[in-house]
């Protein structure tokens, strides 16, 4: 199967073949729009989160012409829950971009596609290789893993110089020859199942990996020891209060949230940094009948948010005094609104 003198790039296009993730529902397909989708989908992103959203953003926006056509509310509505809400800002900010600046049609080389909004150098070179065959190296997360075990690479990954280097020596492990172009959609995701299902972080899988003869971390004994990152982010934690006012009809006082900030661009409850300025925003005549509900928290990657809520139901006429206005309770289902706030609004 895996010839003992076979180079690296060989032996990951042969094991892709038989042994990579073929059942995903964005493989098989050289559409650049859907690679592109499950790309920025999968960023930061778990496998088994990502499919459902990307079988509903596929139903709901089949092509990019549909989703550059639609509003930002609508993609963030429907992007609700999966998180980093940049990415969808910089979903539909590249769609229209794709339209208004190719003619709708994706550009083949991986240089073109990074000008593009929300596009890295990784994502750019897994579209132009995935659908156009370039000689592009991707280096997510799960790839600098596998290569810098496989090479036993020294440089520390938290320093924009090791990483250069680490680019330069991906691109070196590239598939060459005449075969190249039709090779490299099966290497580049193979090097991402790899990374995925076989060289863990803490578990990996040596047994089965089927570069494991030319790596140097293995031979040394020392796989764990690769990446090499000095730098890591601590988690800390955030209380924040909102105020979820509504009116006897059932309307929510909601505002679109600052950029840059926590849930950029999304709408919300009124959110303060105490009980007391929630509370002080309250006319005085109700103050007495707003509800403490218990304390949530959300998780997010680095990052507690320890929710405080306090409900109170207002005449419509009696706005609260802080910025917002009243969504019908008819309207704000079709809103991007942040996970933990939908959650909380459908149980009222």
């Amino acid at each position: 199967m895996h010839r003992g003198n076979a180079p690296f790039a060989r032996r990951v296009v042969d094991w892709q073949k038989q042994h990579g993730r073929n059942d995903l529902p964005w493989q098989g397909t050289q559409d650049p729009y859907r690679v592109w989708l499950s790309e920025v989908m999968l960023q930061q992103t778990q496998v088994a989160t990502v499919r459902d959203y990307y079988a509903r953003f596929l139903n709901r926006f089949p092509d990019v012409q549909s989703l550059a056509s639609a509003t930002l509310d609508d993609v963030l509505a429907l992007w609700s829950g999966l998180g980093y809400y940049s990415r969808a800002r910089n979903l539909h900010a590249c769609a229209q971009a794709v339209v208004r600046e190719h003619g709708g049609q994706f550009p083949r080389l991986a240089a073109a596609l990074e000008t593009l909004p929300g596009i890295g150098r990784s994502t750019a070179a897994a579209i132009a290789s995935i659908c156009f065959g370039e000689r592009a190296a991707i280096l997510d997360a799960n790839v600098r893993r596998v290569l810098a075990r496989l090479l036993r690479f020294e440089g520390d990954l938290a320093q924009a110089r090791s990483v250069q280097t680490l680019w330069t020596q991906a691109t070196a492990l590239l598939p060459a020859g005449r075969t190249a172009a039709a090779d490299m959609p099966r290497y580049t995701q193979g090097l991402m199942d790899l990374g995925a299902t076989v060289c863990l972080p803490r578990n990996p899988q040596c047994g089965a990996c089927p570069v494991q003869p030319l790596c140097a971390a293995h031979q040394a004994g020392d796989v764990l020891r690769y990446p090499v990152r000095s730098r890591t982010l601590r988690r800390s934690s955030q209380s924040i209060w909102l105020l979820w006012a509504q009116t006897p009809a059932g309307a929510v006082w909601l505002h679109p949230r600052p950029t840059p900030g926590v849930w950029a661009g999304l709408h919300c409850l009124a959110l303060f940094d105490s009980e007391a300025a929630l509370l002080a925003v309250l006319p005085h005549t109700v103050r007495d009948q707003a509800q403490a509900l218990p304390v949530q928290t959300h998780a997010l990657t680095h990052k507690d948010l320890h929710l405080h809520t306090w409900r109170v139901t207002l005449p419509a006429r009696q706005l609260p005094r802080c910025e917002g206005r009243w969504v019908a309770s008819t309207d704000w289902p079709s809103l991007g609104l942040p996970a933990p706030i939908r959650s909380l609004l459908q149980k009222k």
